[in-house]
C-alpha cells in the first residue's frame, strides 16, 4: 500500500472514530453537527485513499488542490478500473454530504432517530468499502465501543420519518411560535430527500415555507418527500454487526446524472417517465378544473405552481419549450376553488400583478 493511501485511510479511520465518539457522548453540546462533519470528512478521506489504491488520481493536472467530494463519488462510481461504489451507496454519501453542508454553514436539526440512521448507515458503508477495496475488517481496526449506540432501536426507518414529520406539524401548530425550529427540522428532511433525487439542495426560506404549508395541510410523507418514499432503508444483524443500507423500491431506477448538470449531484432516483407524470398542458388543466384558460393561469400564479416541482416542469424538445403540469396541480387548484371563487382568485391575481 502506498504511503499516501495509508495516511489518507488513517485519517478516514480517525474521523470515523471521532464521529462515533461524539455520537456516544452523554451530552448534546454541538453533538449532531460534530457527528455529521466528522462522518463526512471520514468518507472523503476514504474515497481518496480508495481511488489512489485502485490506480486513479485525486488531483487534476497542474492543480494544487485535490478533487472535491462530488468528484470523488463520481470517479468511484463510474471510472473504469477504479469503480467500487454502487448507485445506492452513492445515495448514502450524498445524504451525509448534504447534511454536513447544512451543519457547517447554517442550521439543521435532526431527531435522535434520524442522526442514528445516518451514523449507522455510515458505519455500514465504511465497513463495506473497507472490505471491498482494502480487504480489511473494520472490527479489526476499531474497538466495538466506538460504534454508534442508541437507546432507541429503529425497527422501521420510514416510521421514523413519519414521526419526524408529525413533530414538524406540532411545531407549526397555531400559536406555537416555533417556526424556526420547524424549518431546521424540515431542512434536514429536505436535504435527504434532495440527495436521493439527485439535487444539490440547500433549501432556502421560500422552499421551507412551501414545505411547511404542505405539512400544515396534512400532506403525507410520500406526498411531500418523493425521494425518501422511493427508497427502502434495510436493517439486519445486531450489536456491532448491525447493518443499515439504502435500496431502491421496485420499478424506480437510480441513474447517474451527466457531469455538469446544473444543480445536480452524481446519482438520482428518477421517475421512469417524467412526461407521463407531467401529462397536462395549461389548457388540459383548465378543462380538468372547469376554469377558463385565463383564470387557470391566474390560479397557477396565485398558488405558485410553477415553483413547485410536484406540479410543474418545463421540457425542451428540440427548439420548443413545453410547460407541463402534473395531476397534483389539479388537486391544488380544486383545493383553492373550495375556499375562493374564480372571481376572487382572478382579483388576487390582478392585485399581485399591480404590485409588480
Amino acid at each position: 500500500m502506498k504511503r499516501e493511501v495509508r495516511l489518507l485511510k488513517g485519517k478516514a479511520l480517525a474521523s470515523l472514530t471521532l464521529s462515533f465518539e461524539h455520537f456516544n457522548r452523554p451530552w448534546n453540546l454541538g453533538r449532531g453537527d460534530a457527528v455529521l462533519i466528522l462522518l463526512d470528512h471520514s468518507f472523503e478521506m476514504l474515497l481518496k485513499a480508495a481511488i489512489l489504491h485502485r490506480g486513479g488520481r485525486i488531483r487534476e493536472p497542474r492543480e494544487k488542490n485535490t478533487i472535491g467530494f462530488d468528484a470523488c463519488v463520481r470517479r468511484a462510481l463510474s471510472t473504469p478500473d477504479i469503480q467500487f461504489l454502487t448507485n445506492e451507496q452513492a445515495l448514502v454519501l450524498q445524504a451525509i454530504n448534504g447534511l454536513r453542508d447544512a451543519a457547517q454553514h447554517h442550521l439543521v436539526d435532526l431527531s435522535e432517530a434520524q442522526l442514528y440512521l445516518h451514523a449507522q448507515g455510515g458505519v455500514t458503508l465504511f465497513r463495506d468499502l473497507l472490505a471491498a477495496v482494502f480487504k480489511e475488517k473494520l472490527t479489526d481496526l476499531l474497538p466495538e465501543r466506538v460504534l454508534p449506540i442508541s437507546t432507541r432501536a429503529i425497527t422501521d426507518p420510514m416510521v421514523m420519518f413519519d414521526e419526524e414529520l408529525d413533530e414538524v406539524r406540532q411545531l407549526l401548530a397555531p400559536g406555537s411560535r416555533r417556526k424556526a425550529e420547524a424549518h431546521a427540522k424540515l431542512r434536514g428532511l429536505a436535504i435527504v430527500d434532495g440527495a436521493i433525487r439527485g439535487e444539490l439542495l440547500q433549501p432556502g426560506e421560500s422552499d421551507l415555507r412551501h414545505l411547511a404549508t404542505k405539512v400544515q395541510a396534512g400532506g403525507r410523507l410520500d406526498q411531500i418527500f418523493h425521494g425518501i418514499a422511493s427508497v427502502k432503508f434495510v436493517t439486519d444483524g445486531s450489536g456491532p454487526n448491525v447493518s443499515l443500507r439504502i435500496t431502491k423500491n421496485d420499478g424506480v431506477p437510480v441513474t447517474i446524472v451527466p457531469e455538469g448538470t446544473p444543480g445536480s449531484s452524481v446519482v438520482a432516483v428518477r421517475r421512469v417517465d417524467e412526461l407521463g407524470f407531467y401529462n397536462l398542458g395549461r389548457d388540459d388543466l383548465a378543462k380538468k378544473v372547469g376554469l377558463t384558460t385565463n383564470k387557470t393561469s391566474a390560479a397557477i400564479r396565485v398558488l405558485g405552481l410553477k415553483e413547485d416541482p410536484d406540479c410543474y416542469k418545463e421540457f425542451k424538445i428540440g427548439a420548443v419549450r413545453h410547460q407541463r403540469y402534473s395531476q397534483e396541480a389539479i388537486t391544488r387548484v380544486k383545493a383553492l376553488l373550495a375556499s375562493k371563487t374564480p372571481d376572487e382568485v382572478w382579483q388576487e391575481y390582478r392585485e399581485a400583478l399591480a404590485k409588480h
